[in-house]
Formats: C-alpha cells, sequence, structure tokens
C-alpha cells in the first residue's frame, strides 16, 4: 500500500474509533432488544449465541477504538488494522440477528428482521459514507446480508411464491444498493465540493487577514501587526538581551508631497522601506507604523552603543537621495531608540518610550538620534491623570481668569482675554502651562474648549445680570473645536444657549493651525462663527510663515501683536520698524491692533506714540477670577480706579 493510503488509512481509522467509542451503548442495547424480539419468536438459542459473539467483540474492540480516538501519539499501522480487523468482524452478528429472524414464519418478525437490517445499512451509510475503507468493507457485507435473507425466505415453505417473485426482489434490492452507490458518490461530491468552498473562504479570510496586518503602499507590517510582533518578541527575549525599538520619522517629506504630489510622496516611502528592509538583519522586522514613520525591531542589539552606532548606520543610508522623474529627492531622518529593561519592560512602555525619545530626536537641532531614558524624559501623563482632568472639568476647578484689554489713551477697557487656571484642591493655583500639555497629550483639547466656553458664557451673563459691560471677552480656540464637525457642533450648541451673548465673543486663533491637513474645514468653521456674530482675533501676529498671506486670504476683526515685539522695544530698533509696519497694515485694513505683553510704562508709552490703539500686559493687571474682574468693571465704572490702574479713593 502506498504510504498516502495508508495515511489515509490511518486518518479514517482514528475517526471510526471516535464514532464507534461514542456510539457502544446505543449499538449494544439496540443488539439486546433485537435478541429478546428473537427469543419471543422461538429462536432464542441462536439469538443468546449471537449476543455473546457480539458481547466479545465489543470487549475486544472498545479499548482499540478508544486509543484510535487519540490523536496523539500517531496511531501506528498494526493498531489500525486491529480497528479495522474488529469494526468488521462486528458487522456478522449484528446482521445475524436480522437473517435469524427471517427464518421465522411469522410475517411481523421477518420485517422486523428487514428493518433491522435496513437500519445498520443506514447507519454505516451516514456515519462512515467519507470513510472509504470503512464504508465500503461493512456495506458489501449489509448487502449479502441482505441477499442471504432473500435466499432463507425463498425456501421457507410458509412463504412459498413463485421464484420470478423473488428473482425480481433481488433484481429491485440489486437496483436500490446500485442508486445507494450512485447517492454516497454524488455526497462524496457534494462534501468536496463543500470542502472546496470552505478551503476558498478560509484562503480569502486570509488574504483579507494579512491585508488587514500589511501596508498596502510598501508591503512592510503596519501598526496593528507591529504591536503584535512586539509583544510577541518580548517576551520570548525578556529572560535574554531583549528587544530594541527603533522609530524612524521622515523630516521634510511634507514639502516633497506638496511640491511634488502625492505619487513622489508614495515613491519616498516606498524607497525607504525597501532599505529599510535591506538593513534589517536576520530575524529584524520592519513596519509602517504612520503616515511616515517606520519601525524597526530588532533582537540582535545587544548595548544602547550598538543601538546608537545601527541608527547612525540607518541614518546615513535612508539620507542618501531617492530618484524620482529626472529629480532627485532628498529626506531627513529622527530616530527615536528604546530598550526592553526596566524603564520599558512592557510593549506600551517600550512603544512609548522610542516615541518620546522620536519626538525629542525631531526637537534637537543638535541631533537626529535620541535614546530613550526614563529619568531624563518627562512622566507621560496616564489615564488617571486623563480621568483627574475631566474631574476638575466636571468640578470647576478649571477655571478661565480674565486679562484686561485696554484702550492705551483713555485707560477704558476695552475687554478681557480668558486665560484658564485650575484651583488645585492640594497644590494650589496652577498656571496654564502646568496642566495644558497634558490636556493636549491627552487629546482632551474638544472637552477642554467646551468647558471653557460654556464658563464664559456663563461668567458674560453674570457680568450682564450686575449691569457690567464686559466688552469683548477672547477665548484661544484649539484646532481640534474647528477641524472637527463634532466640536463645532458643540461649541454652536453653546452659543446657541447664550444668543445675546456672542458680540461679546472673540475667539482667539493662531496661524499655524492653518498648517493642518484640515486647514480648509478650519478656515470654513471660522467664516462660520464669524457669519454668527462672533469676532476672530489671529493671534501672535507676525511670527508666522504666512502671516500676510492669511490675511489676504481671510477676514479678521483683530490682531494680536506678539509679546516677542513687545519685549524688544528700547532695546532692538528692528523691533519698533516691524511695530509700525504691522500697526500701517491694521489701519489699512480696518481691524484693531493689540499690542500683548506691555510691563513698563516705556512700552506703553512707545506704543501709543506709533499709533497703538490697544495693549493687554501686566502693567494693566494679571488675569483675575470672575469676583475680582466684577470688583474691578465696577471701579471703573464709579471712576474709583485710575487710567494706570492706580485707586484714587477708597
Amino acid at each position: 500500500m502506498k504510504p498516502y493510503r495508508i495515511n489515509l488509512f490511518l486518518h479514517e481509522t482514528q475517526i471510526v474509533g471516535h464514532i464507534s467509542g461514542r456510539d457502544i451503548i446505543k449499538r449494544v442495547g439496540a443488539a439486546v432488544l433485537m435478541a429478546g424480539i428473537c427469543i419471543h419468536a422461538g429462536l432464542g438459542a441462536q439469538a443468546l449465541t449471537v449476543l455473546t459473539v457480539i458481547a466479545i467483540l465489543e470487549i475486544i474492540s472498545y479499548p482499540l477504538n478508544k486509543r484510535a480516538s487519540k490523536f496523539d501519539p500517531p496511531l501506528q499501522l498494526p493498531s489500525g488494522l486491529a480497528v479495522f480487523l474488529f469494526n468488521w468482524l462486528a458487522m456478522f452478528p449484528y446482521l445475524a440477528l436480522g437473517v435469524i429472524l427471517s427464518q421465522s414464519d411469522s410475517l411481523p418478525y421477518v420485517i422486523t428482521g428487514y428493518l433491522w437490517v435496513f437500519g445498520i445499512y443506514v447507519h454505516v451509510s451516514n456515519a462512515f459514507g467519507l470513510l472509504p475503507f470503512y464504508n465500503w468493507s461493512q456495506m458489501l457485507v449489509a448487502f449479502a446480508a441482505m441477499f442471504l435473507m432473500h435466499w432463507t425466505l425463498m425456501h421457507n415453505p410458509a412463504f412459498a411464491q413463485d421464484p420470478t417473485a423473488w428473482i425480481l426482489t433481488s433484481i429491485s434490492t440489486f437496483v436500490y444498493i446500485m442508486n445507494t452507490f450512485d447517492t454516497m458518490n454524488l455526497q462524496k461530491d457534494t462534501h468536496q465540493a463543500l470542502e472546496r468552498a470552505r478551503q476558498d473562504a478560509n484562503a480569502r479570510l486570509a488574504d483579507l487577514e494579512k491585508l488587514s496586518r500589511i501596508d498596502s503602499l510598501t508591503g512592510l507590517m503596519n501598526r496593528r501587526a507591529f504591536d503584535e510582533v512586539v509583544q510577541s518578541m518580548m517576551s520570548q527575549h525578556a529572560n535574554k538581551q531583549g528587544v530594541t525599538v527603533f522609530l524612524i520619522d521622515l523630516d521634510g517629506f511634507k514639502p516633497i508631497n506638496d511640491s511634488y504630489g502625492h505619487k513622489a510622496g508614495d515613491a519616498v516611502l516606498c524607497a525607504i522601506a525597501s532599505r529599510l528592509d535591506a538593513l534589517a538583519v536576520r530575524g529584524d522586522r520592519v513596519a509602517r507604523v504612520g503616515g511616515d514613520e517606520f519601525a524597526l525591531l530588532s533582537a540582535n542589539i545587544t548595548s544602547l552603543k550598538q543601538a546608537d552606532s545601527f541608527a547612525a548606520h540607518l541614518v546615513d543610508k535612508l539620507r542618501e537621495t531617492i530618484p524620482f522623474e529626472q529629480k532627485q529627492l532628498d529626506v531627513g531622518v529622527s530616530i527615536g531608540i528604546a530598550r526592553q529593561g526596566p524603564d520599558a519592560s512592557t510593549p506600551p512602555e517600550l512603544l512609548s518610550g522610542a516615541d518620546q525619545a522620536m519626538y525629542r530626536a525631531k526637537q534637537d537641532s543638535n541631533t537626529n538620534i535620541m535614546i530613550y531614558d526614563k529619568n531624563a524624559f518627562p512622566v507621560r501623563p496616564t489615564l488617571k491623570d486623563r480621568e483627574i482632568l475631566l474631574a476638575a472639568m466636571r468640578n470647576g476647578e478649571i477655571l478661565p481668569y480674565y486679562q484686561p484689554k485696554v484702550r492705551i489713551d483713555t485707560g477704558e477697557i476695552i475687554g478681557f482675554e480668558a486665560l484658564s487656571r485650575w484651583e488645585h484642591p492640594q497644590r494650589g493655583l496652577l498656571a496654564p502651562s502646568q496642566f495644558l500639555p497634558m490636556i493636549n497629550e491627552l487629546a482632551l483639547q474638544g472637552s477642554f474648549m467646551a468647558s471653557t466656553a460654556e464658563l464664559v458664557l456663563r461668567d458674560l451673563a453674570q457680568m450682564k445680570q450686575e449691569g457690567l459691560d464686559p466688552g469683548q471677552v477672547s477665548i484661544n480656540m484649539s484646532e481640534v473645536t474647528l477641524a472637527t464637525l463634532l466640536g463645532r457642533k458643540e461649541l454652536f450648541a453653546i452659543l446657541d444657549r447664550y444668543p445675546e451673548l456672542r458680540h461679546h465673543l472673540t475667539f482667539e486663533i493662531t496661524e499655524d493651525i492653518f498648517i493642518a491637513r484640515a486647514g480648509e474645514i478650519i478656515r470654513r468653521s471660522i467664516q462660520l462663527f464669524r457669519d454668527a456674530g462672533v469676532r476672530i482675533s489671529l493671534d501672535d501676529f507676525g511670527t508666522g510663515y504666512a502671516s500676510l498671506q492669511h490675511l489676504k486670504e481671510m477676514e479678521f476683526d483683530e490682531l494680536k501683536l506678539d509679546t516677542g515685539f513687545v519685549r524688544d522695544l528700547g532695546f532692538d530698533p528692528a523691533a519698533r520698524v516691524l511695530i509700525e509696519g504691522l500697526v500701517t497694515i491694521s489701519k489699512g485694513l480696518k481691524v484693531d491692533l493689540i499690542a500683548e505683553g506691555v510691563e513698563t510704562a516705556q512700552q506703553r508709552d512707545m506704543l501709543r506714540d506709533m499709533g497703538c490703539k490697544y495693549v493687554q500686559g501686566y502693567f494693566y493687571g494679571a488675569a483675575m477670577p470672575l469676583h475680582e474682574t466684577c470688583l474691578r468693571l465696577h471701579a471703573r465704572r464709579q471712576g474709583l480706579i485710575a487710567p494706570t490702574g492706580i485707586t484714587t479713593a477708597a
């Protein structure tokens, strides 16, 4: 017998062992019932003999079937042949019970015998129909038993008939047998077709799974697959030297995409992917984990010195010029490195460490490689910090404080800028620099913006109830609020609750938000708020790369002169020249210009002489909580505070 047929036979034997061991109680119980019928028919001696043989064969075959049903260790050929033999031999005594009843002179007993043999026949075809070795060997025995019963009845005087009738019966039985063969073959074809369909479906699922784990552009692993590989390799090398992650970000990729199109950008990404794949040594894994971010995971690095050396090699190779359509494209790289160890013992810690190191490398002009050191890097905010910040917003601990904006010639308060402060129950009053970075890193800008807007409008409503005029109150807007439909709708919902206060609001934006991918969406959002009656201010004017271009493309109600210009007044002649130019621009555009950061009388006087009308800064007061702001407005209204901010009456 050929090896593949032997393996097929042993595989079938294991399945038969499971089926036979499972059905033993039902099988033996039916045999006992059949033996009882034989005894009732007066054929007890033969039935008891057969029942004894059945018991002996079942006792012998039971352990063989149990062993065959176990797939480990693999079944050997001698054991398989023994299972086959005893299962085949067992057919004879079971069928013999039907043959015995066919000797009866009573038609009901004869019919019972036929039903018994037919039942065995159906059981074999159903249970073993897809197991050829067992199916055909046992079916042939069942067919032989049927013809033996025909022969017995044909010679029984109680059922004497014309021989032609028995011949026709035998022919009908033969036709039935042939039809059974055909049905079983068709059933086999159907099963094979279903199996092919199942395999095809599994292949498609495997392809889909592969696509969900592979970056379609570069053919590298994607972020999902890379995260899984990091977890797996960290577990494998936990007791060895550990693994090292190199997170690689391309510098100067966006200008290539913007200048030469996405086709050029795709060519750069594919070239970098190909080079990384070639630089990876055996066992290293490479992935594209973001738009222009790649990662390399290695278990071959044994020290930080080796990691730094390998990263330097990556930088040299990846910075080589990339040819594209008669052009030579150049990109730089920044690499963050994190090694498995006490500072990064879990996949999230390792990947977060590499991300922090890469971000630090991009910010550092002196190096493009940075190794993560937990002690040297700031502590990253956690989910618990996120819960604390959200609770602080809900509980009203993070509140707007108001710094006055003043008309320079009269000292009149024309409005305020809302600047958030955290009245922390344990740490006291916290400045924005102590919690805004966490809000940004934890992606809470939208919640923070909504909370701030709600509180400012509530405070404005209180001022109006007290008969005070708050003027124009500025709120610094986040990119998330302007760039997302949800953020915009949430802010409009807040404005709709205070429709009479819209004309007191000014939204301050910085021009760097236009650099975002959603720059056009942000422009539309700004115009919608302006159409709704909210004033728009361009903050830090004069510091961006395209301030004048933005003034040309959009309408603003106010420009805020950056503190850097004011700070240099009296020290840097260029500051005066630039401020005078910006004052002229604001007058030409008919928009208000507010100079921020005024801290001295000299700065105030110089700004006034240059024609600047409005100022803001510590010279006129720091940001104050609501109750102090209301007191100051009351005092101004009653003439108790001079333009410089000095009290003139008690």
